[in-house]
């Protein structure tokens, strides 16, 4: 439970400060003196609900119970449902098909190359500490 504040707080924090930088780079790129504040408020919230998800659901990887593909396709489920229904409701994505099949395309390939560097990291960090523990 500990942990799942942590990374709960630690992921608030972090879509906060999405948030903010994307507020800062509208306003400097878009040349916009003024913002509408419903429009802003829903944009802060959602990044800062992206950043809280982001950050918790990596937990189901350290289920040891669970086989690494089970781990990763509830993960990317869970992901990918939350991420889907914020950005429809937020607007990030337009509500159509081709909308969806285009960000779910943009999605799966960055879920692919981070967990890939992901999966690639903890290897050679097993295989660091193996080899390590072989020269004891």
């Amino acid at each position: 439970m500990k942990t799942f504040l942590t990374r709960s707080i630690l992921g608030i924090f972090f879509g906060s400060f999405l948030a903010v930088v994307t507020i800062i780079a509208v306003i400097y790129f878009g040349k916009s003196e003024t913002l509408d504040s419903a429009i802003l408020m829903k944009n802060i919230i959602g990044t800062i609900f992206c950043g809280w998800f982001f950050t918790v659901t990596p937990l189901l990887f350290e289920n040891e119970k669970l086989t690494l593909p089970v781990q990763t396709t509830l993960h990317f489920l869970s992901v990918a449902i939350l991420y889907f229904i914020v950005a429809f409701v937020i607007g990030w994505i337009p509500f159509t098909m081709k909308g969806f099949i285009g960000m779910l395309g943009v999605f799966l390939v960055f879920y692919t190359v981070i967990w890939c560097s992901f999966y690639m990291y903890f290897r050679k960090q097993a295989a660091k500490l193996n080899e390590e523990l072989r020269e004891l």
